[in-house]
């Protein structure tokens, strides 16, 4: 790296770090809000209506095109895992949708009288590294000089139209995994708050980079329901997305989820909390049941490149497990069911 990209603190220039730059889900609702009659389209097998994590398009021959964009500031402050990161990110919707990335086109926002383009240069390198890693190219893109630095894809993927996974499509009784621990938001926050240990340096990065390639494998299991991933609505937010997509709740156990860090309590109760928590949290509490406020600062933190959170019908469990663990997954441990639709959305066990 040059010196001016050793020496450099990206999260300086930005207002708001990685998907805890998303727009609420309350907001985003009011948002998409329109009276327009759009015009019917056969081939659009999930549009804007499902809340999912991508359009899928039929394409008339057995397969179906995947496509989706993400974009945000930065998490970190070395620009080369903040593309990695950003990309990761954004080609997580393909694998949540199960189906297989094949082209990526870059989206930056660059201020370029504050920050050199060397430094961009090194976002994109980062950029490519990652979608080398899921076997794609880097094909192109569009850049704008914006107040702040902005990085991340629009992909497109592929999947048979048989093993399209929707985030609506969970059933009674189905299973409840979670691939990835929660806590990135957490720890990032204490490092903007200069009160990270350095035995933690370095972990939420390595997380956030991991691609969650087991989606594609997943595609391919009948009795996987429904899936998603989980990034910055928090584990809650794209939980009540799921339950109330598919006209049900689900009972969660505090207990069998991962966390990042065995002490993450430490930092919750040195305020390490980001705004996203609070905004996701407001949005969304209504539907959840009596939770702490350390449990809420868990389950409402807001992930970047987050696990995917997988529906399972309780006879395909086994496999799924299988599928996960050949993947390097090392928490398979189920987190809840999916129940009839009661009072609250999600219960929390303790």
């Amino acid at each position: 790296m040059t010196n001016d990209s050793l020496q450099i603190k990206l999260t300086q220039y930005s207002h708001g770090a990685g998907c805890g730059c998303k727009i609420s889900p309350s907001v985003l609702d009011e948002i998409l809000k329109s009276n327009l009659a759009l015009p019917d389209n056969k081939n659009l097998l999930v549009g804007n209506s499902s809340k999912d994590d991508a359009a899928v398009y039929d394409l008339e021959n057995g397969m179906a095109l995947i496509s989706t964009t993400d974009f945000f500031m930065p998490i970190v402050d070395d620009p080369f895992e903040f593309g990695r990161i950003a990309s990761a990110n954004a080609i997580s919707d393909v694998y949540a949708m199960g189906g297989r990335p094949i082209v990526a086109i870059a989206i930056l926002g660059w201020p370029i009288n504050v920050l050199s383009p060397a430094i961009a240069q090194k976002v994109i390198e980062g950029s490519r590294s990652i979608c080398k890693e899921a076997g794609i190219p880097l094909a192109g893109g569009h850049s704008i000089d914006s107040p702040e630095p902005i990085f991340g894809l629009a992909v497109s993927g592929l999947v048979t139209i048989e093993n399209i996974k929707q985030n609506d499509r969970a059933q009674e009784g189905d299973i409840i995994f979670l691939t990835k621990p929660l806590g990135v938001g957490i720890l990032t926050t204490a490092e903007k708050k200069g009160i990270l240990k350095e035995e933690h340096r370095g972990i939420a990065a390595k997380q956030m980079m991991q691609l969650n390639k087991a989606g594609e494998l997943l595609g391919g299991i009948k009795g996987v329901n429904a899936m998603t991933d989980v990034t910055g609505f928090g584990l809650l937010g794209h939980l009540v997305e799921m339950a109330e997509g598919s006209g049900l709740s689900a009972v969660i156990d505090f207990n069998n989820f991962p966390l990042i860090i065995d002490d993450i309590k430490n930092y919750v109760d040195q305020k390490s909390v980001p705004g996203g928590t609070n905004r996701n949290w407001e949005s969304y509490g209504d539907k959840i049941g009596d939770i702490n406020e350390y449990q809420k600062a868990i389950l409402a933190d807001p992930q970047t490149s987050g696990g995917l959170l997988i529906s399972v019908e309780k006879n395909s469990v086994e496999k799924v497990k299988q599928i996960l663990s050949e993947q390097g997954i090392k928490f398979i441990k189920p987190i809840g069911m999916f129940i009839k639709s009661s009072n609250k959305i999600i219960e929390v066990k303790n």
